[in-house]
């Protein structure tokens, strides 16, 4: 695997990307991760997925992780991480390829598949869901003021401190971040890493205060082999993640046990062989 900055042509004009990679040359597959995630999300898989035949790439979304970071809020919405992920394709010199979208990265990448479906041949939606995500309107008006005048070192010690404030704990996650190593240290990385800036935009576009659109009605026309991926404990996506199987023709789900909102570290061997079987059928 290596790391590297590559330079697109993304939303807005010229963008950074940091992306890892790995297997050069093997069929293009695309990760990406979550609100306030990174590529660090995936990089453990993406040697063995280089040993199944796969140029893997998980590039760090705009305003997160090592990828550039505008300041304006403005410049944050599914539609410009869309335009990045279809520049990115352009970069990396990929007609098509198969993506996965975690969480947030899973609206991402059913933006960009809605809008340009010829650029991906297979799609895997991964907790994730096609519309707002329910939060306490509260809690999210005190993230944004104080993301907005603190930053996020102060969000974090927040969510820490405040019952309720962190709405994707489950036991799985409880038990993942007892059992590895590093997983919570990763979470916190990540946090720290992301701007204020996208953290305010996205948060009020993504829950019922900034009332993304819903995109279930355009998910019948998804015509390409399709896996919706949901942990068993991720109350939030398991009826989102439903409607969209049922809506997408052919689509499989796959509910994942014993895992929350992160799979690939909550039971990463039920993730993997869910995975890898898709891969291999595709």
């Amino acid at each position: 695997m290596i790391e590297r900055l590559i330079e697109v042509d993304g939303h807005g004009g010229p963008l950074a990307l940091s992306i890892a990679e790995a297997g050069s040359g093997g069929r293009p597959l695309l990760l990406v991760h979550g609100f306030t995630g990174s590529k660090e999300d995936f990089t453990a898989w993406l040697d063995r997925l280089a040993e199944l035949g796969w140029h893997v790439v998980a590039p760090d979304l705009r305003g997160h992780g090592a990828s550039a970071q505008p300041e304006d809020e403005a410049a944050y919405s599914l539609d410009a991480f869309a335009t990045d992920l279809l520049a990115l394709l352009d970069g990396l010199g990929w007609e098509q390829t198969l993506v996965l979208g975690h969480s947030m990265g899973g609206m991402v990448v059913q933006t960009a598949v809605l809008r340009e479906p010829g650029r991906f041949d297979a799609l895997v939606l991964m907790d994730t869901g096609h519309h707002v995500v329910e939060l306490d309107a509260t809690i999210v008006e005190l993230g944004l003021a104080i993301a907005r005048t603190e930053g996020m070192a102060a969000v974090m010690a927040a969510q820490e401190a405040l019952e309720g404030a962190e709405p994707l704990a489950t036991g799985a996650r409880e038990r993942a971040l007892a059992m590895h190593e590093g997983y919570r240290e990763l979470g916190e990385r990540n946090m720290l890493a992301a701007s204020p800036a996208m953290f305010c935009a996205m948060l009020e576009a993504l829950t019922d205060v900034g009332g993304d659109p819903d995109r279930l009605p355009h998910l019948e026309n998804v015509a390409m082999p399709t896996l919706v991926l949901v942990g068993d404990e991720d109350e939030p996506f398991l009826k989102p993640s439903r409607r969209m199987a049922e809506t997408i023709p052919g689509a499989e789900l796959v509910v994942i046990p014993a895992a929350g909102h992160s799979p690939q570290f909550e039971n990463p061997d039920a993730w993997w062989a869910s995975l890898t079987s898709f891969l291999a059928r595709v």
